[in-house]
């Protein structure tokens, strides 16, 4: 059976496991994953620590995470497309069974393994070398070959080390020491991937099948139609609004697809959409749920993991590409219901004038805004005021506030059942859909105020949204039941409520099987780079490639994180791309004097990790699209690729121009820069597709992508005008850092030897200190030179100083030395692009008056 034959069922089916077995192997399967999900929000609560028992430490809990994700794979993922689905074989459960102990070994002879770091016993190795076959197993059936061919291709480069090609060669890894490194440390398998999936991921793809289980999903879906159903191509645009509510906290663009794709590809294509487009729509905005904070696929979390940086700052920095890119998908189905003729969907009323509106959406800002500035400081203020009791007078306040929505809730008609075959006649009102889930906020509310405002830790702000939820899937059937006094529906009873949780809490740990079994065998990647330097060899074949040309060399990345992404879920093919190719762009950059954040590099390669989902011939997304449009796979992929060239341009501007990613940007310039890069987006969007206010013509698509480039880089014509820096001799460093100002920088250009002796020539900034002399700035930084033979030369790098910090080391040849110029500063460039646009919004105008006349 071919993919593109699929139903949306079965693709769903396969996202959760595609075994669906009857009587006892059933029960077993829930059980376990009933089991699962209890354990992980055992282990996230304050409890264990509270009661003194069941408190494990990061290597125990990652075991028991791995155990139970395959025991479950094996039991709920066929071996084979001919293997029977209504029941699990005997060697399954056996292979499971087995699978499940080599992982829990870890657990059950922790205080062992920890007293011989190193020396592996015979149970240690055989243990391992029957536990990474069965996990490349697992992952074959759970995932498709393509992530566990990867892993197996690592470890025998690990192992066959001195028989590669000159480039590739290196010393070689015995088959112990491979065990070790893989299963027996937290260097391999059990390694931050595995961690960051047990100890953050877990919990939020659980709160993410809860609030489905609680109808929040529905809800989202029918807010979004009813608000934007009456534009044209309303529910196109619909699609857009609720994939990426849904993409908010997926972990997965597939299962984005075959969820929200269900109701609204159909949709789509009653409006006038063809098959592929309406696919093609859908997965443009479910994979763009997946570079969205807070959540990102998972990405987030192991982002603050692999960087260091704190997580609020990995979801400011990444916020701004992904909304913008969002408005944008927004934009390119409205120029495509345009380029199609599409009619808006009549409105069940009069419209109201636009002046009435603007004024309604800026009340309710600004009753958004007051409630919010009122309940902040109104927090801020009961906290130290009450003490120990501040948590019982918030938790009674958020038992009133949800009864209260549960109230209007009642008085509402309740949300009809989806059904995306009826016919699209009339529009659901959006004020009685709008009342009818509001409580499915509250979860969202208290995620975003424990990660935002408390500053709790993602795993512990998912634990608290979850138990919010457990407590609204108990008792909303029950109040609701109770509340709406017309008699004209019941809800269920507190026994229905106890049925959602329990289904809810099995859904959550099925989502997980995938996820768990992709870090595991996405940690044996992470551990053969470290084992064998692999890293180093994949920078040098790039820079070969590339023939020393940054652009090119970003490119080449570009498509090597297509390739590697290609058949992965979102989380792993982040964990492969950022620990091959991240560093590359680092150390390539630096050699070529880009210098660039590590949080630009990392979002680069993961954004081109998941366009390997909508990318032709692989694009699992788009094959699980046309499942359900019943278009063509091919076709629905590279129209999506189409839809997505705007998401494949931002990483390379984020990479020139870091402003975009909010990096050392004040709020006035940060909102300046959202509204200018917008802006610049939507005319590249309008550039692509080849329509504007009218159909363009082939020089008013270049000028639009002139202007979008203006817009976006407006650095590049400013340095074209004027060198951003002077040289300085190497030997006036001291002065040159005498008459910099503070705030500033300077770049030094340096040569030198790496980790390994080998002769490297790249660029450093360093950060001007506080005023003083240039010694003394000198001094500051931590550097000492000497010169010998008409060169530059450092002495000594002190200690956790600046300099040691950008990388400066004994012996280092300081080349040259730029200073920062005084000029203009580079976003008068956008003068000339908004001149030109608006001559092109002028002509535009003109000719599309003249086609009306006619």
């Amino acid at each position: 059976m071919t993919t593109d034959k699929l139903s949306s069922e079965e693709l769903i089916a396969q996202e959760v496991g595609a075994r669906n077995p009857q009587g006892a192997m059933a029960k077993i399967i829930a059980g376990l994953a009933l089991a699962w999900s209890l354990f992980q929000l055992w282990i996230a609560s304050p409890l264990p620590f509270m009661v003194g028992i069941g408190v494990f430490n990061d290597t125990q809990t990652r075991a028991i995470h791995l155990a139970f994700a395959l025991l479950l794979a094996f039991l709920a993922y066929p071996a084979f497309k001919r293997s029977p689905r209504e029941r699990v074989p005997l060697l399954d459960v056996a292979l499971g069974l087995v699978a499940a102990a080599t992982a829990a070994y870890l657990f059950l002879f922790y205080e062992q393994l920890a007293q011989r770091p190193g020396n592996l016993t015979t149970a240690d190795l055989v243990t391992a070398c029957i536990g990474i076959p069965l996990l490349l197993e697992a992952t074959r059936r759970a995932l498709g070959p393509a992530l566990a061919i990867i892993a197996a291709i690592f470890l025998i480069y690990s192992l066959a080390g001195p028989w590669m090609p000159a480039m590739l060669a290196h010393r070689g890894v015995s088959l112990t020491a491979l065990a070790n490194h893989q299963w027996i440390t937290t260097e391999g398998v059990f390694g931050i991937a595995l961690g960051v999936s047990t100890s953050f991921v877990f919990l939020f793809v659980l709160f993410g099948a809860l609030l489905e289980r609680a109808g929040a999903g529905h809800y989202f879906i029918q807010l979004a139609f009813s608000l934007l159903g009456h534009m044209r191509g309303g529910p196109a645009k619909a699609a857009v609004v609720s994939s990426g509510l849904t993409g908010l906290i997926s972990g997965s663009s597939i299962a984005n697809v075959v969820t929200t794709g269900t109701f609204t590809i159909p949709m789509m294509k009653r409006t006038g959409f063809s098959a592929e487009k309406a696919g093609a729509v859908e997965v443009a905005s479910s994979v763009n749920g997946q570079i969205m904070p807070p959540v990102m696929g998972a990405a987030a979390f192991l982002m603050v993991e692999y960087i260091g940086m704190p997580y609020i700052e990995v979801v400011k920095h990444a916020f701004l590409p992904a909304l913008i890119s969002y408005i944008a998908l927004f934009y390119i189905v409205h120029l495509e219901s345009l380029k199609l003729g599409l009619k808006a969907l009549p409105r069940n009323s009069a419209p109201k004038p636009w002046l009435v509106r603007l004024l309604g959406l800026a009340f309710g800002a600004a009753l958004i805004s007051g409630i919010s500035l009122a309940v902040y400081y109104g927090l801020g203020w009961m906290k130290p005021a009450l003490g120990d009791a501040a948590s019982w007078v918030i938790g009674a306040m958020l038992l009133i506030v949800y009864v209260g929505l549960l109230k209007i809730a009642a008085g509402t008609p309740p949300l009809p059942a989806e059904d995306p075959n009826t016919p699209l006649e009339k529009l659901p009102e959006t004020r009685p859909v709008l009342l009818s889930g509001l409580h499915f906020l509250l979860p969202v509310v208290v995620l975003v105020w424990c990660l935002m405002v408390e500053r709790l830790s993602p795993g512990l702000s998912a634990f608290w949204g979850s138990m919010i939820l457990v407590f609204i899937l108990l008792t909303q059937r029950p109040l609701l039941s109770w509340l709406r006094r017309d008699g004209t529906h019941e809800h269920g009873s507190f026994m229905d409520g106890m049925v959602d949780l329990r289904e809810g809490l099995i859904a959550g740990a099925r989502n997980m099987i995938g996820i768990g079994i992709a870090t595991a065998a996405a940690g044996i990647i992470v551990g053969a780079v470290s084992q064998t330097g692999v890293g180093l060899v994949l920078a040098d074949v790039v820079e070969v490639l590339s023939m020393g040309n940054l652009l090119l060399m970003l490119i080449l990345t570009a498509f090597l994180s297509l390739i590697l992404g290609m058949g992965l879920p979102t989380t792993a093919n982040y964990i492969v791309v950022s620990s091959l190719l991240a560093p590359v762009i680092v150390s390539l950059g630096q050699q070529n004097g880009l210098i660039v954040p590590l949080i630009a590099v990392h979002l680069f390669v993961f954004y081109f990790g998941i366009m390997a989902d909508v990318t032709p011939p692989v694009g699992l997304a788009s094959f699980a699209a046309a499942a359900v449009s019943k278009g063509d796979p091919i076709r629905t992929g590279i129209t999506a690729f189409y839809y997505s060239l705007r998401t494949a341009v931002l990483p390379f501007l984020f990479i020139f121009n870091t402003d975009l990613l909010l990096i050392d940007v004040d709020l006035w310039h940060g909102i300046l820069i959202f509204i200018i890069a917008t802006v610049a987006m939507l005319l590249f969007a309008a550039g692509t597709q080849g329509y504007f206010l009218v159909r363009n013509r082939w020089y008013e698509n270049a000028a639009l992508l002139l202007i979008a480039f203006a817009l976006f880089r407006p650095g590049f014509w400013m340095d074209m005008l004027v060198d951003p820096y002077r040289d300085i001799p190497p030997a006036e460093l001291a002065q040159a850092l005498e008459r910099v100002e503070e705030n500033s920088e300077l770049r030094l250009r340096v040569h030198g030897e790496d980790a390994v002796g080998q002769p490297r020539t790249f660029t450093v900034v360093l950060p001007i200190p506080e005023k003083g002399t240039g010694e003394e700035r000198l001094e500051a930084l931590g550097l000492t030179l000497y010169e010998e033979d008409d060169k530059v030369l450092i002495d000594t790098v002190g200690f956790s100083s600046p300099a040691e910090a950008a990388g400066l080391a004994f012996d280092q040849e300081i080349l040259s030395v730029r200073a920062p110029t005084e000029r203009a500063p580079k976003e008068l460039i956008w003068i000339p692009a908004l001149l030109l646009m608006g001559l092109l919004i002028w002509r535009q105008r003109r000719r599309l008056k003249e086609q009306a006349a006619v």
